[in-house]
């Protein structure tokens, strides 16, 4: 049960301001929402499909204390990931040859190859043993912040306070990330060595979020 949990709460908040579900919000305004909702569902399940298979086989061949701190790790580079933001390179302006659900099925599974919520899958599926769970979890959580931004993007598509949520999302997910490292080093070097180890992170990752600050300007 805490995997399902886990799972949906973390690929939702991926998904939060990320570029599919801007995709989403996009598509939602040339297309019917239900039919937008049921290409994403298409995707999102043959997707994370594969990225839940990938993350079961790096459990079976990796030592289960490194599953999880690199899962953690990776924590981190989503967050920093999220900040950095993404742009929709015009998936929505490409002429389609098929239906809408096939349109935005098809866009969307291209979008979300090697895209942080497909990476997020592969590592929870490497931390929990049930794989229908954190498929079943992943999937609802993909659909929750996309119907989300279906709504929004029909409602009030010019307003929406991306940066707000962006930073909110890229914030609890380091935070999670360097609690994961915090308890994955505890156990082998002390307490004390751990603070250090998951401290020196944290600067590195205040450090490396002044540069993407900075260099946006």
């Amino acid at each position: 049960m805490s995997g399902f949990v886990t799972s949906y709460i973390f690929v939702t908040l991926a998904e939060m301001g990320d570029k599919t579900q801007l995709l989403a919000m996009a598509f939602a305004a040339k297309y019917n929402a239900v039919k937008v909702l049921s290409g994403v569902l298409i995707a999102t399940v043959l997707n994370h499909a594969a990225a839940v298979a990938a993350g079961r086989l790096l459990s079976a061949v990796i030592p289960l204390r490194a599953v999880y701190l690199l899962a953690a790790l990776s924590f981190v580079i989503f967050g920093l990931w999220t900040i950095k933001g993404e742009n929709l390179s015009g998936e929505t302006d490409k002429p389609s040859r098929y239906g809408p659900v096939l349109t935005v099925a098809a866009a969307f599974f291209l979008a979300e190859m090697g895209d942080k919520t497909q990476l997020a899958t592969v590592s929870l599926a490497a931390q929990y043993p049930n794989a229908l769970a954190v498929l079943s979890a992943t999937t609802l959580g993909m659909l929750t912040a996309d119907a989300a931004g279906i709504c929004i993007g029909i409602i009030m598509r010019r307003h929406l306070p991306q940066r707000t949520i962006k930073w909110l999302s890229a914030a609890v997910f380091i935070f999670f990330g360097l609690s994961g490292i915090f308890r994955g080093t505890a156990s082998w070097l002390g307490v004390f060595y751990a603070g250090a180890v998951t401290f020196a992170i944290a600067l590195l990752t205040v450090f490396t979020v002044y540069l993407m600050i900075r260099g946006s300007r």
